[in-house]
């Protein structure tokens, strides 16, 4: 609605000058009224009626701005506008609107996407459940489920509300929720979390918790306590508006004191508008957003940028975004001098062939099609394991429980299957996450590029945290970590190691990423959770290439150097144009033109952030 405004502002501007320029020149239009020296004509009234109730406006925004710390440059507009009313210069009153409104109109299409953020995640909240009534399933609201009822989840279901298994054994896809990568094996007995997905049983669920008291609602009431609640951050126009406007006013004060005429007051305040200071960081910004799409990274706004340029500490979710969230192979150990550990691989390869389970379908993959021989006889328990006769051989694959009963005392602390063939403990497999080959290479370059602190946040378990931070180069790990944890980690982080940008994949990233200062999504189409971490972040990246993070970094150093350079630059100009407005050798009239030749400058300027960044920037020097 705020942009809607700014917008609706700009236009009626416009509209005001183009009927000004008709009743001026084409009508001939005549004074209406006079007071003293001052005339008003009808083009002078419409104009001076615009340019109050934009001062009006102005002046309110600026009260609200001064209430919350916030100062800015806009009082000068202020000042400018009433200075071109009082002395009766309603083409430069006009020329002050236009880039007023305009500079407000182009940061708005900067962050034009910005109001988003939490559309997919509610939409993806399951809405409807099967609820068993005196065995018969009927379809209620979610939101009428009562602690007590009996709710069917079938295969491929969501759960609904939080609640507990009282029939049935099944696989649940957390990793969305808990960055879990394998599926979690839940019995009669068993919790279960809304918002996880069943695997290829029905099972039956006794409500324990009401929809606005479970885990997948939760999320959602954090990502909106999060959001409500952002991270103050001062804009790097607004650092230079202090100085700016005193050094503007110091000059026009002594202009009309020395002069003793007002008028050179108005002269110098027309000339110190703040347009040039207001359109350079949009522009620079816009260029760089423009950017960043060119690298496939969509930026939402452009304080995002000078976050991100100015950022010390990162931190990363685990199960897709470090990782690929892909099972492949990683130790074969055999217990049978019988077997070697291709042998081994082959065997459970080829009993785990038709089985739909994650684990299986990754041994599958990872082994060479010739390996892979016919199985008869196949059998498969239920969250137990499969077995089957191979080449003669009659091979069980599952777990340590199903294979062998006697070496549950074997402590293998990995995700992993257990072989028996013929009887008789084979040995096992291994499987970890598999790593992005361009996460270490990320990691580094980061440090390369600034950064000061590089995390690891994640749900999953400390041992397969620390091997995948390990292998990543990352030494500050956080593992077993719930939603709501993932944000203290990130409100704990000291001020002098901010701003801290965290980049995740899944629902359960989306609160952090809305509580960082920056959250950047991997949101590659497909990936699980990806839709509900796009919106709740600032930044997205639409290839699945985590050093697209590097990219962003680089882009926003650059962009903001631009920027940076850019307002010196206006400001410079500007206050050469102030002093020689000082003498009175510019009338408020050609003051006014002269700040569209500075805005111009201004732009061009700006555009130069569409430029590539340096190989330093990108962290590809040696510091």
């Amino acid at each position: 609605m705020k942009n809607l405004k700014r917008q609706w502002k700009f236009i009626v501007v416009l509209i005001a000058g183009a009927v000004g320029l008709i009743s001026q020149f084409a009508l001939h239009s005549k004074s209406l009224f006079s007071i003293g020296n001052l005339q008003f004509p009808v083009h002078a009234i419409i104009i001076d009626i615009i340019g109050i109730l934009m001062a009006i406006s102005l002046l309110l925004e600026i009260f609200h701005d001064w209430k919350t710390g916030r100062y800015g440059v806009d009082i000068l507009a202020v000042i400018a506008v009433v200075s071109t009313i009082l002395i009766g210069d309603v083409w430069a009153e006009w020329m002050i609107l236009v880039m007023m409104t305009g500079g407000e109109t182009l940061e708005d299409y900067a962050t034009g996407q910005a109001n988003k953020e939490l559309r997919a995640l509610l939409d993806k909240t399951p809405r409807i459940a099967n609820k068993l009534v005196d065995g018969k399933i009927t379809e209620v609201k979610v939101d009428d489920l009562q602690v007590g009822d009996t709710v069917l989840i079938k295969p491929g279901q969501q759960v609904p509300v939080d609640g507990q298994i009282v029939k049935g054994t099944s696989s649940f896809d957390q990793s969305s929720l808990t960055g879990e990568s394998v599926p979690v094996t839940k019995n009669p007995g068993d919790e279960l979390m809304s918002g996880s997905v069943n695997g290829d049983v029905a099972v039956e669920m006794k409500v324990t918790k009401a929809a606005k008291d479970s885990e997948y609602q939760s999320i959602v009431a954090l990502v909106k306590s999060s959001q409500a609640q952002p991270a103050k951050f001062v804009k790097m126009a607004d650092r230079y508006a202090i100085p700016f406007t005193v050094i503007s006013l110091i000059i026009g004060g002594v202009a009309w004191a020395v002069s003793g005429d007002a008028t050179r007051f108005a002269e110098v305040m027309v000339v110190a508008s703040p347009c040039p200071l207001l359109i350079a960081a949009p522009v620079a910004l816009v260029s760089g957003m423009s950017s960043m799409s060119a690298h496939h990274i969509i930026v939402k706004s452009g304080p995002t940028l000078e976050k991100l340029a100015r950022a010390k500490t990162f931190a990363f979710d685990k199960t897709g975004t470090l990782t690929e969230n892909q099972l492949i192979v990683d130790q074969v150990v055999t217990d049978d001098k019988s077997f070697d550990q291709k042998e081994l691989q082959s065997l459970a390869a080829s009993v785990e062939q038709q089985s739909s389970h994650v684990i299986a379908s990754s041994l599958v993959k990872a082994t060479d099609k010739d390996l892979i021989h016919p199985v008869t006889n196949l059998k498969e328990t239920t969250a137990q394991g499969v077995e089957g006769d191979v080449d003669g051989k009659h091979v069980k694959v599952g777990k340590l429980s199903f294979v062998a009963p006697g070496h549950e005392k074997l402590n293998v602390t990995s995700t992993a299957v257990y072989v028996s063939v013929d009887g008789k403990f084979a040995g096992y497999i291994t499987l970890k996450d598999k790593m992005r080959p361009e996460s270490p290479k990320t990691i580094e370059r980061l440090r390369r590029q600034g950064a000061e602190d590089i995390m690891m946040l994640t749900g999953d378990h400390k041992q397969v945290a620390e091997k995948v931070a390990k292998e990543a180069g990352i030494t500050d790990v956080r593992s077993e970590l719930l939603p709501s944890q993932k944000i203290q980690a990130i409100k704990d982080v000291p001020k002098h190691l901010r701003p801290v940008v965290i980049t995740g994949d899944g629902v359960n990233d989306a609160p952090s990423l809305t509580a960082a200062d920056v959250g950047i999504a991997m949101g590659a189409k497909g990936a699980k959770g990806a839709t509900a971490a796009s919106e709740s972040a600032d930044a997205v990246i639409m290839v699945n290439d985590i050093s697209k993070v590097n990219d962003a970094v680089a882009i926003s150093k650059h962009t903001m150097k631009v920027a940076n350079i850019d307002v010196l630059t206006a400001i410079g100009v500007v206050i050469i144009i102030e002093l020689i407005a000082f003498t009175g050798v510019i009338p408020a009239f050609w003051g006014a033109i002269l700040q569209e030749v500075v805005d111009m400058i201004t732009i061009s300027l700006g555009l130069l952030a569409k430029t590539k960044p340096s190989d330093k920037q990108f962290g590809l020097e040696e510091k």
